[in-house]
């Protein structure tokens, strides 16, 4: 072990023991991580983090992710030491109630926070998104003959946890083939996981394996020399390609009994156990929470080292104003995260047809008359480029040797794209969206429901939303789907039932932007309502709303219906009104939105008084009774699909204006 002198020594014991004073006091949490890696993060954060804590969003910062999340005090303790606007009273009440030290970091909690991690696995791919955002403005933005504007590292601390996890894997597999080469993460090689060695279960050759991935990987057989460490970054400044350093190191370490343990990992260490590690060290056991006033003016430093690197960057940025005005301009809009004045001027507006078309063929319209004002926008899918209609006519693909292409093939790696589109969103300067099949939502729901958590605002594109993709049978027909994906707090459902709607939709998804949209959207054609007929798809901004009423005199019943599923009752209601039946017929594309809506407002679309409704759509009916009431009738599916003809299949799983008819009939008479 090499560390160069006593402050080094204090500066490492530090962050060690602040951790372990958190987990101790709170009687939760994760010591053994923080424990074990302080001398890795040490070095990152005094040798080579770019960054101003007075300023955490400063846009040219480097990005720092604790992969491992569990080990959330570490991260905790630099920023305290470093100056972010963490008072040490909120190390204090680690895991408490109101603190903004939870027990796993959460970005938009805790200053300084880059991203939300915990489940594992995703912080690693989320900063693949980060390298995809940094080199794509890099080669946007970056000026000839001036000194770089975009230019900064995504540097993490990964665990073996992250290594096993298949997400890790595919953005792993991914950033080794676009060659990014400013993600360099540090792998803390404790060979311990909850269970007890990685011998268990855990016997591949790491580095072998990063090897194949594409990745620079590089060892270093004592995780607590500072020298060697520190050489290993500079070594992976230098390759252009992403870098795994390979630490090896005791999770716990200098805990008398448990270093090197499973009981280290998610154990409190007990007051006998750290003083014995504070005597060990040569350090007070009382009080707790120690800092040595020359350690704290040492990490301070990061201070006014920040904002001389702030200082210096804001001349580069004055450099580029001058050169370039308009595109330095629209630099600092997109990161601002402010949008063109003129942004909807000239988007599509679909004529009425009865043939109509698939709502991901409206969809791919919109994001190519989006895309020509927003170059913000970009995105891409999980191999299904051409189903899901998301390429954007004129522009290249990101690749290795073209980082100014605007559209990333993901490959197939739904758990990867999901994770990575975060990534991009929380770096900003972004609005990324990602496709794939609605069924395949559950390889993509570990990151929605992050982005959910987060705030983060992704645009979720899942197409063939239902039993009308025919042939292929049940495995690609969701019917669950819908209704897991709307009880994800915060998500914004959008299943838009014609391509005016769709349009609309995409207005309202692109200027939300603290949360995440999803749009459910069919393969088959979908009849284009004609709007001097219907009510405005503009009603889609309010969650649902009156579409037609067919009779002069108060509904009868109401029918409610969202996507591929309102052509249908719109033929039923006419069938209705020939029998003496006055029908409401609403569109409901979006539950969230409508929730979010007054209840007069709520009310003027569901009337109260109207007791028997009957909702339509092609998937699972768990939930719509919320709608319908007591008196009402789900027509839904509460079996999984079959292969065939979609005409056929929707018909033979109750689908159709007969049925529809005939249920309406029965309730309401």
């Amino acid at each position: 072990m090499k560390i160069n002198s006593e402050l080094e020594q204090q500066a490492i014991k530090t962050i060690r023991f602040l951790s372990a004073d958190g987990v101790q006091t709170a009687n939760s949490g994760h010591p053994g991580l923080p424990m074990g890696t302080a001398t890795m993060a040490y070095t990152i954060w005094t040798k080579h983090l770019k960054h101003n804590p007075k300023n955490p969003n400063w846009v040219n910062r480097d990005r720092f992710i604790l992969s491992g999340g569990h080990g959330s005090m570490l991260l905790y303790s630099l920023l305290y030491l470093t100056g972010y606007d963490l008072p040490l009273d909120q190390l204090k009440n680690f895991r408490q109630l109101g603190s903004i030290t939870p027990g796993h970091p959460e970005v938009g909690v805790t200053p300084g926070v880059e991203t939300t991690t915990g489940p594992l696995g995703q912080g690693f791919a989320n900063g693949v998104g980060f390298g995809i955002a940094e080199a794509h403005l890099a080669a946007k933005y970056n000026l000839p003959g001036l000194e770089k504007l975009v230019d900064h590292y995504v540097y993490a601390i990964v665990t073996d946890g992250d290594l096993m996890e298949g997400v890790a894997s595919e953005a792993a597999s991914l950033a080794g083939h676009l060659k990014l080469g400013k993600l360099i993460y540090l792998y803390d090689d404790n060979r311990i996981t909850i269970d007890g060695s990685t011998d268990l279960a855990f016997t591949e050759d790491r580095a072998m394996r990063f090897k194949a991935y594409g990745w620079h990987v590089i060892q270093v057989d004592d995780g607590n020399d500072v020298e060697k460490i520190d050489q290993a970054i500079m070594d992976a400044k230098n390759d252009d390609r992403p870098s795994l350093i390979i630490c090896r190191t005791k999770i716990g370490y200098g805990l008398p009994t448990m270093e090197n343990t499973a009981d280290a990992h998610g154990k409190p260490p007990g007051e006998v156990e750290l003083s014995a590690a504070k005597n060990n060290a040569g350090w007070p056991v009382e009080p707790k929470f120690f800092v040595p006033d020359e350690v704290l003016q040492f990490y301070r430093k990061a201070i006014e080292v920040g904002e001389k690197q702030e200082a210096i960057w804001n001349e580069i940025l004055e450099q580029h104003k001058k050169e370039n005005p308009e595109k330095t301009s629209e630099f600092l809009r997109r990161m601002s995260g402010l949008l063109p004045d003129d942004w909807q001027v000239d988007l599509p507006v679909f004529k009425a047809d009865p043939k109509g078309m698939g709502s991901r063929v409206a969809s791919g319209k919109m994001i190519n008359a989006l895309a020509i004002k927003l170059p913000e926008l970009v995105g891409g899918s999980a191999d299904l480029t051409p189903s899901n209609n998301t390429w954007i006519d004129g522009e290249s693909d990101f690749q290795s040797d073209n980082p100014g292409g605007r559209y990333l093939h993901f490959g197939v790696r739904e758990h990867a794209m999901g994770a990575i589109l975060n990534g991009i969103a929380l770096h900003k300067g972004y609005i990324p969206y990602g496709a794939s099949f609605l069924v395949f939502t559950d390889y993509v729901r570990p990151s929605i429901r992050l982005s959910a958590l987060s705030h983060i605002p992704v645009k979720w594109i899942f197409t063939h939303d239902s039993i009308g993709v025919g042939e292929d049978g049940p495995t690609h027909q969701p019917v669950e789907h819908l209704a897991s994906l709307r009880a994800i707090p915060g998500l914004v459902d959008l299943r838009p039932a014609d391509a005016n709607e769709v349009a609309v939709a995409w207005k309202v998804a692109i200027q939300i932007n603290n949360k995440p949209v999803l749009m459910a959207l069919s393969r088959q054609n979908l009849p284009t309502l004609d709007r001097q007929y219907f009510n405005s798809a503009e009603g889609l901004t309010r969650g649902a709303y009156v579409l037609k009423d067919y009779g002069s005199e108060k509904p009868d019943l109401i029918l409610i219906a969202s996507g591929s599923e309102i052509a249908l009752v719109l033929k039923a209601a006419e069938a209705l009104v020939e029998k003496g039946k006055n029908v409401r017929v609403v569109s409901m594309p979006s539950w969230y939105l409508f929730e979010q809506q007054d209840q007069n407002y709520k009310d003027s679309v569901l009337l109260p008084d109207v007791r028997k409704r009957i909702s339509v759509e092609a998937g699972s009916g768990f939930g719509w009774e919320r709608w319908v009431g007591d008196s009402g009738k789900i027509i839904g599916l509460n079996r999984f699909g079959e292969s065939g003809k979609f005409e056929e299949i929707y018909p033979h799983l109750g689908f159709s204006v007969e049925n529809i008819v005939k249920i309406a009939l029965e309730i309401s008479d």
